[in-house]
Formats: structure tokens, C-alpha cells, sequence
């Protein structure tokens, strides 16, 4: 079967919100953050009546950046080992406590709101990454951008509303008032996540300690250096970062100073640009599948350089405003894209590290423009302005020519085009030879947990196996024929893809002590990718009943479980699991539908 063979159908952007999970984690972050915008923009609005200092202004929004500094690589590696759904909800209730303590504090000393600050933006370490972590769970491969596009009009759409409100609270009531919106609003927040169905944390063998954080964070950084996309999308992150870093805090004195706009006419200069980035959204919702990521990257790049350039150069609020929400629209596309390369290039027991460094980045390169900002003070706010946009022009240069994003890298091309080329299986390779004790030593030899079995359950396990010699570049296994045995790797390399219309998505490889076909084989749905031999390759082709039968190992069972629920959860295609002798709580995990979720390279896709 051709890639061109197997059409994927088009899924409608709203389908991903009849998964009850994904609407109220979409309810919760959209209630969240209409709540934090007030506290933002009431933040910076007391700061800057107390002090008239732009750079007091940018200190406020430096202070929700400062602690990423300390907490947010450990956040990652403490989101890869507990809970996620956990961490979500503890860190919505403790910043709904001390978002309620600031007009406490504010009565006391102006300045004590950034003690406040930095103890809030601590505490959101830990809830960004597990949130990007768990949101792959709740959507399949092809509602992934959907869900992205959806929930960044939760993030940053739902401003518009607490900006705007923000402003009339200034304008009209007390505006302490913002920050006890906000604390409800975290309340509300958590009972929604309270009521996800997320997946639970994986089992720890050892303890948190000083040691195991440090050996995560190794893996972390491992993979990302190792990985093409994910080390573009960071180079991409430093300008885009800093010029949004400077540019938010020049948007306050620059109302202000310039174009001598009221408190209201601020607000709802904030709030217009979030309802840009809504219409964007919403585009996006709908066609970000037409381009690829990196396309989206220079799109977005190149139209936010433009609109800040002509925001520097305006005049008049009715003018400014129209360019700010113009360029939300453009922000919409980076945003996505952004997601879209960190999520499914990232392995899921990675994600919250390999996100944590994202944020870490994230944060660092604020704090930088922020700081720039402070020159506001001393230099014509529209140069810095003007140099802000530059640096978006930057950024579109560098998503079009690095590799993995605008060119894409050249494992992905090789593996592509060796699924797109492979032969059929010849006919000494499809008959085999019958497995023997020596041939399950080399299988233990790979995958220690195999040498738990008994010698009676070694000899069940390769009764009726065959061991499979297969040539370079040979088609095993194809998407969407049925089949009753599993294949276990013993030496060699295979690729793997899922075939769409386009080519393949989740390409990956496998390698000796690898395995794949086991969801067809226990479930009896079909295959759902085509499989490979990147090299010659020697194969161990196990019966489904043979398979069933070692499952009683815990060991073994927790192996096969774990590694068939991720690809369920890859997939979201395959039947329901029938499997026998297997640990209840398991299937009843297995028999709860699971969305897809795109297998980044070098991770095993099941055939």
C-alpha cells in the first residue's frame, strides 16, 4: 500500500471539543487567564501611577519571569515524574491564594506586589509545562493543531475580556477589585481540571533526589539537543522572545507618553489585540494544515515585523489600535506552529522537561527585552519600537533555512523516502525459520525483562515462533492489513510511518530489543503503520496466543501495557484491547478511547 493510497479524512476544527477532557481543560485555561489579564494589567496600571517609570513598569513583568530562573528546569523533571493533573490543580489553588493577598499587600507598600509576583510566577512553573505536557493526551495527531489554535484563544483571547475590564475597574471602580476576580477565577479553574480524565503518572523506581533530578535533566537536554526541530524552534524562540519581551512593556508608556491615550483607551488597546489573535486562531483552527510549520513561522514573523514597524510610526490611538490587532492575527500562526514542533517532536515522558527548558528560554530572553524597555527612559520609545520589529524579521529568516523547520532534516527525508520505495517481503523472508531457546536468549539479551520467564514459558513463548531474515529495504508490515502476531526486533534497524496523503507522519525507527505489532496482534484491529527494515534485519515474529501467554509476568505485562496504551493513545484508530491474563486496572485504563498523539523521530510507532 502507497502512501497516495490511504486518503486521511479532513476532521472538522470543533471535533476535538466533543472530548468532554479537552473542553474543560480548554473552560479552565480560558477562565484563568481572563482572570490573570486583570491582575497584569491592574499590576502595571499601580506601578506606573505610583512611579511614572517605564522601567518600574518592566520590573512588574520581569518579576513573572525572575523565578523561571530558579524553578523551571527542576519543574520539568517533577512534571516527568508525579502527576500531571495534580500539579495543575495544587498550583491553581495556591496562586488563587496569593493573588487574593495582594490588596493586602498593595495597602501596605505598592512595591510589595513583587514579592507577590515572583511567588505567583514560582508557582506557574510548575503548571505551564504540565499543562503543554498533557494537552497531546487530550487531542488525536489531527486535531492537534485544532486544539493548539483553540487553546491559545483561551490563553490570550480571553484578554481581551480581562483587559478591557481591567481598564473600566481603573476608570470607574476600586481597582483592587481585579485581583479578587482573579482569585475566583483560579478556583473555578481547578474544579474544572479537578474533573479531567488525564493519564496517571508513570511508576518511580527510586526517589526524588538531588541525583535523579540531575540525571533527567541530562536526559532532557539529550533529547533536545538531539533533535533537529526542537533545537531550531529555540533558536527561533530568541528573537521572537525578546522583541516580545521589549514590546510589551513599551506599549504602556507609549499609549501614554505618545499618543496620549486615556486608561480605557489602553485597556482596550490590550483587549484588541487578543481579539486579533482570536481571528487568527480561528484561521489557524482551519488551515494550518495547508502549510508547514516553518511556512507559518516566516508568515508570522514577516507580518508582526510589519505591523510593529507601522505601530512605531502611528499617530493617532484609532490608528494604533488597528495595528495591534493586525498583528495578533499575525502572532496567531507563530504560536501554533511553536506548539505544534515542541509537541510532537517531543517523547511524552520528556515533555515536561524538555518544555520547562522552552519556558526557561522563554522567560531568560523576557527579562532581557524587558530590561531593554528600561531605556525608554533615556531613547525615543519609537526607535525601540522600530528595533522590536526588526528583530520579528529575524526570526522569519531563521524558520526558513534552519534545519527541521524550514528545511526539514535529513533523517526525516531519508526514512521517508525508505518507506515510500520498499519492496515486498521475498518469499524465504516470509517463511522463516522455527525460533529456538538460543534465538530467545538473544531476545533476552536485548530486553532484560524477558529473562524473568521460567524455562517452561520460554519454551510456550518460541513454540510456535519464527525467526524472519529480512533484506534491506523490505516492506514487513502494512497500514491497515490485518495480523495475529507481534515482531521483536533481534537485530538490525526498521522504519515506521503512518501514510497519508502527503507521505508519512510519525516517522521513527526501531532497533534490537524493539517491538511493534502488538495491538493488532492482541486486539485484532488493524495495522496501523507500515513497517520496514531499514537495514538488513533479523526478526523474531511471535503468535498472538504465545504473547498472552507471558503476560501473567507482571513485568512483562506492565511492558506490553505501557507500550500498547502509548501507541493507543498515538493512534486513536485501533479496536478496543482483548487481552488475556492482564492486570484489570490496566485494561480498564485500555478500554477508555485514547486520542492520537504524532510519535516524534526515534520513537517506536506501532505497526
Amino acid at each position: 500500500m502507497t502512501a497516495a493510497a490511504v486518503a486521511t479524512p479532513a476532521v472538522s476544527p470543533l471535533a476535538v471539543f466533543r472530548k468532554r477532557d479537552f473542553t474543560y481543560l480548554w473552560l479552565a485555561q480560558f477562565i484563568s487567564t481572563a482572570g490573570s489579564s486583570l491582575t497584569d494589567l491592574a499590576a502595571g496600571i499601580l506601578v506606573f501611577e505610583a512611579t511614572g517609570s517605564a522601567l518600574a513598569v518592566g520590573l512588574t513583568l520581569m518579576a513573572t519571569a525572575v523565578p523561571s530562573l530558579f524553578f523551571g528546569l527542576i519543574a520539568g523533571v517533577f512534571v516527568d515524574r508525579y502527576d500531571r493533573k495534580r500539579i495543575m490543580l495544587v498550583s491553581n489553588l495556591l496562586q488563587a491564594a496569593l493573588v487574593a493577598l495582594i490588596p493586602f499587600v498593595v495597602a501596605i507598600n505598592v512595591f510589595g506586589l513583587y514579592a507577590i509576583i515572583l511567588a505567583n510566577a514560582a508557582v506557574k512553573q510548575f503548571f505551564d509545562p504540565a499543562n503543554e505536557s498533557i494537552i497531546p493526551d487530550l487531542a488525536t495527531d489531527e486535531e492537534l493543531a485544532a486544539a493548539n489554535s483553540f487553546l491559545q484563544i483561551a490563553s490570550f483571547g480571553s484578554t481581551a475580556i480581562g483587559f478591557a475590564g481591567a481598564g473600566l475597574l481603573a476608570s470607574v471602580f476600586d481597582l483592587t477589585w481585579a485581583f479578587w476576580i482573579d482569585s475566583m477565577t483560579f478556583l473555578v479553574s481547578a474544579a474544572l481540571i479537578s474533573r479531567i480524565h488525564a493519564r496517571p503518572a508513570p511508576p518511580q523506581d527510586q526517589p526524588t533526589s538531588v541525583g535523579v533530578v540531575v540525571t533527567n535533566l541530562r536526559e532532557g537536554f539529550a533529547v533536545l539537543v538531539g533533535t533537529p526541530a526542537l533545537r531550531t524552534i529555540f533558536l527561533i524562540a530568541v528573537p521572537y522572545f525578546f522583541s516580545v519581551g521589549l514590546w510589551n512593556v513599551l506599549l504602556l508608556p507609549f499609549a501614554f507618553r505618545i499618543l496620549h491615550a486615556t486608561e480605557f483607551e489602553y485597556g482596550l488597546q490590550e483587549g484588541l489585540t487578543s481579539v486579533g489573535f482570536v481571528v487568527g486562531s480561528l484561521f489557524m483552527a482551519r488551515y494550518a494544515s495547508r502549510l508547514r510549520e516553518g511556512s507559518w513561522l516566516v508568515i508570522s514573523g514577516l507580518g508582526m515585523a510589519a505591523c510593529g514597524l507601522l505601530y512605531g510610526l502611528s499617530t493617532s490611538v484609532a490608528a494604533a489600535i488597528l495595528l495591534v490587532v493586525i498583528s495578533g492575527v499575525f502572532n496567531a500562526p507563530y504560536g501554533v506552529a511553536r506548539s505544534l514542533l515542541l509537541q510532537r517532536n517531543t517523547p511524552r515522558e520528556m515533555r515536561g522537561r524538555v518544555f520547562s527548558s522552552f519556558f526557561v528560554l522563554r522567560d531568560v530572553i523576557f527579562v532581557l527585552g524587558m530590561a531593554a524597555a528600561g531605556l525608554a527612559d533615556f531613547v525615543d520609545i519609537r526607535l525601540l519600537i522600530i528595533f522590536s520589529a526588526a528583530l520579528l524579521v529575524v526570526m522569519a529568516a531563521l524558520a526558513a533555512f534552519a534545519p527541521g523547520v524550514g528545511r526539514p532534516p535529513r533523517e526525516w527525508l531519508r526514512l521517508s523516502r525508505r518507506l515510500e520505495t520498499a519492496q515486498p517481503a521475498m518469499a524465504a523472508a516470509l517463511v522463516g525459520r522455527p525460533a529456538t531457546l538460543a534465538d530467545f536468549d538473544r531476545l533476552a539479551a536485548r530486553l532484560a525483562t524477558f529473562g524473568r520467564l521460567t524455562e517452561p514459558q520460554r519454551l510456550t513463548f518460541v513454540g510456535e515462533a519464527k525467526v524472519r531474515e529480512v533484506p534491506e529495504g523490505t516492506r514487513i508490515v502494512t497500514h491497515d492489513e490485518l495480523g495475529s502476531s507481534a515482531f521483536f526486533v533481534l537485530d538490525g534497524r526498521t522504519a515506521a510511518g503512518v501514510p497519508t496523503e502527503d507521505g508519512y507522519r510519525g516517522l521513527s525507527t526501531m532497533g534490537p530489543g524493539d517491538f511493534f505489532g502488538e495491538i493488532a496482534a492482541l486486539t485484532g484491529s488493524p495495522r496501523t503503520a507500515d513497517v520496514v527494515s531499514d537495514e538488513a534485519t533479523t526478526l523474531l515474529e511471535v503468535p498472538a496466543a504465545a504473547l498472552r501467554s507471558v503476560m501473567v509476568v507482571p513485568e512483562i505485562n506492565r511492558l506490553v501495557l505501557s507500550t500498547l496504551t502509548e501507541r493507543l493513545v498515538r493512534t486513536g484508530t485501533a479496536d478496543l484491547p482483548r487481552l488475556a491474563a492482564s492486570d484489570q486496572s490496566a485494561l480498564r485504563e485500555l478500554r477508555t478511547p485514547s486520542p492520537r498523539v504524532e510519535t516524534p523521530p526515534g520513537q517506536p510507532v506501532e505497526a
